[in-house]
């Protein structure tokens, strides 16, 4: 297995540059996923640790290897495409086997990796159907299966999952990040979901126009983000976020509005400056009226089973608090609400870089 290592990399498309200098270090047996939203650079990365793009500045490691002009068939790497992109008219077992016939391995060999991976991926009864017979989870595993026959010191994952229906989706998530734990191979995974970045990572690559905006475990970029991008693109719903101001010991909206209970947060905001507060949905707790920082006027409610969302707005922002299952308000009605205590942010107006 190896490490990856990046060191000022850049990736241009004529005049274009869509990684203007990137550092990146990944650990032997980490999984590391990339997310960010469409035309961030999170698949261009990973084609250019691929070797399917070619780099044009910096340095790229694998294991103690440089690889920058190392073409794709020699860096002993796998990658899962997210159309499976398996050989239609060969069996399941074929298409397994294939990139060990072409290296000319011996067949019985080649026959045990594949049972191998088959038993791994549970797919052994499918080792003689053609693709068309199988169902888009089926195929996905099959395409996994071809990785991991290899045994690379890589694996790379280009959002392999956007194929499949939401309960597939979850099914084959747990598949991936399993396989992850029996197999301790370095994996790199790109995904635009921050669902399946929170859930299957050892740690999160936050990108945003080709520059990494944060790095760290699930946890850390959750609860410190270090940005109002990383703070509104991770967490579901979005983080909530409000013009403030400092009024003595108290933040005030922008509409005037005194928010009691925060004089924490009063002290870090500049002085005769303003600030973005941001609260998560989650961190909007039902309080009793007379320690209410909002009077939050109910405009539509969304019962999910597990929790309520409750929809309203503050000095004219839609703001959403996330409630108990049991709370059952109706539009119209007003809920008192306060953030919990230790679990707000603000962050520079100007620059959206957090407040410590």
């Amino acid at each position: 297995m190896a490490s990856i290592r990046m060191q000022n990399l850049v990736k241009k498309y004529g005049d274009f540059t869509a990684i203007p200098g990137l550092d990146l270090e990944i650990a032997d047996h980490e999984f590391v996923v990339l997310v960010g939203p469409s035309g961030c650079g999170k698949s261009t990365l990973l084609r250019v640790l691929a070797g399917l793009e070619a780099i044009d500045g910096g340095e790229l490691f694998i294991g103690e290897r440089q690889v920058n002009a190392v073409p794709p068939a020699r860096r002993d790497i796998a990658m899962v495409f997210q159309d499976y992109a398996l050989y239609p008219h060969m069996t399941v077992r074929q298409n397994m086997a294939f990139a060990l016939e072409m290296r000319g391995m011996k067949r019985d060999d080649i026959a045990g990796r594949v049972e191998h991976a088959a038993r791994l991926l549970d797919i052994g009864a499918y080792l003689d159907r053609r693709p068309k017979a199988l169902s888009g989870g089926q195929r996905q595993r099959v395409a996994m299966g071809r990785a991991i026959v290899r045994d690379p010191q890589v694996f790379l994952f280009d959002e392999p999952l956007s194929n499949l229906d939401a309960k597939l989706r979850a099914q084959v998530r747990t598949e991936i990040k399993a396989l992850s734990q029996k197999l301790r191979t370095t994996m790199v995974f790109v995904t635009h979901d921050q669902i399946e970045a929170m859930t299957m990572a050892d740690r999160i690559v936050v990108m945003k126009s080709g520059v990494i905006q944060q790095v760290g475990t699930p946890e850390e970029v959750y609860e410190t983000p270090a940005n109002q991008f990383v703070a509104s693109f991770i967490g579901s719903p979005s983080m909530n976020f409000m013009e403030v101001t400092g009024a003595g010991d108290q933040l005030a909206l922008s509409d005037g509005h005194r928010l009691p209970g925060t004089t924490d947060l009063a002290r870090r905001v500049p002085a005769q400056g303003s600030a973005i507060l941001g609260v998560r949905p989650e961190h909007l707790a039902v309080v009793p009226a007379d320690e209410a920082a909002l009077m939050a006027n109910v405009d539509l409610v969304e019962p999910l089973g597990s929790d309520t969302l409750v929809h309203f707005k503050v000095a004219g922002t839609n703001t959403i608090a996330r409630v108990e299952p049991d709370r059952r308000p109706r539009p119209g009605d007003v809920m008192p609400l306060a953030p919990v205590p230790g679990k707000a942010h603000l962050f520079e107006a100007a620059s959206g870089e957090v407040i410590r």
